[in-house]
């Protein structure tokens, strides 16, 4: 059984006295959900399907990338001010950037960072490796109080409004600004990025060529605060959603089959509604791998005609809240998980905009 500590039931006090009630829901959620990493494995070697970065490549670089490196990247702090509303983001751009350079969009959970997300999940230290842009949109303690994307509002699910619509402003602006290359832009986010991920996938179909979500919700599956914690429980229903329309955008989810905090019900639902909206011609195959010294997994994976993986579901035995084979440097991450960063990366850069994108 978990309890809160005693400073986390004063500010839930606090914001309950306060009125902000659902502050304090958000203060309860976060606080419940947060694992103690002393158990957590140090150990890094590769896994069976999906392998990790060999630690000696590592060691060579910051523990997290969260602040400029002279030597290899910069991780820059910039601002979006447009039609929507303004949004502090950061950027990471490797050592020699130039044009022409993919970008994934980086969504954190409730409580995180854009500098503590880039620790857990290592994706600065891949965009060294693979030369791809890096974009961390930070949501305001005034926008949420506990810093979580809104995906379970209406006004935040649409196209051309809110959150999704700032977001879809800092592509554009990396597009103009960076070059970036138009066909290869991806987002992915953990648990509450997760979903404002999904949503972004589902009403930008022509903006992102692929996405990933990590411990995170299907978009639609709740449009009020008692509907999120309904859907975080047992997944997400759309019966209340118009039909997808428009392009399927190639999904790739990681969860963990122990996570009390978003049901793993959530990753099957969006792989089924991805199968619903483009899959039906899909073939399906499922393999299985263990990380040494970590965890099983089973890989679940939907592939065209081309032998293209446009679906693909990774469920982690034994798992909980936790980006899998993140760093400990950052908060809710699963060291011992395969790593679901570079899986996402190999993902995301078999795909991109245009016919061959399916």
């Amino acid at each position: 059984m978990k309890f809160l500590s005693r400073s986390a039931m004063a500010e839930i006090l606090r914001l309950t006295q306060s009125g902000n009630v659902v502050g304090a829901t958000f203060q309860i959620l976060a606080n419940l959900a947060q694992e103690t990493p002393a158990s957590a494995s140090k150990r890094r070697k590769p896994g069976v399907a999906i392998r990790k970065q060999p630690r000696a490549a590592r060691s060579k670089r910051t523990a997290a990338h969260g602040e400029e490196s002279p030597s290899e990247g910069r991780f820059e702090r910039r601002l979006y001010d447009g039609p929507a509303g303004r949004l502090d983001y950061f950027l990471y751009k490797p050592a020699g950037s130039t044009s022409g350079r993919p970008l994934i969009l980086m969504l954190h959970g409730c409580t995180q960072s854009p500098e503590d997300f880039a620790r857990g999940t290592r994706m600065n230290l891949l965009a060294d490796e693979y030369g791809f842009l890096v974009g961390y949109p930070a949501q305001s303690h005034s926008a949420n109080a506990q810093k979580c994307w809104n995906w379970f509002r209406p006004e935040d699910q649409r196209r051309d409004a809110g959150e999704p619509a700032m977001m879809a402003g800092i592509v554009g602006q990396l597009i103009a600004e960076e070059q970036v290359d138009a066909t290869r832009v991806y987002v992915a986010g953990m648990s509450a990025g997760g979903a404002a991920a999904a949503v972004l996938a589902e009403v930008y179909p022509d903006l992102f060529a692929a996405v990933g979500v990590h411990s995170g919700l299907p978009c639609g599956a709740a449009t009020s605060i008692p509907g999120a914690f309904a859907a975080m429980r047992n997944g997400g229903d759309r019966r209340d959603r118009p039909p997808r329309s428009g392009r399927a955008v190639p999904v790739i989810t990681f969860h963990g089959d122990r996570d009390d905090t978003v049901s793993a019900a959530n990753s099957d639902r969006i792989v089924e509604e991805a199968l619903d909206a483009g899959g039906s011609a899909l073939k399906r195959s499922r393999l299985t791998g263990e990380e040494p010294g970590g965890r099983r997994f089973t890989r679940e994976i939907h592939s065209n005609s081309a032998d293209d993986i446009v679906i693909e579901k990774c469920t982690v035995e034994g798992a909980g809240h936790g980006w899998a084979g993140g760093d400990s440097a950052g908060s809710y991450v699963d060291p011992k998980g395969p790593d679901a960063s570079r899986a996402m990366v190999r993902f995301f850069l078999s795909h991109r905009m245009g016919p061959s994108a399916n």
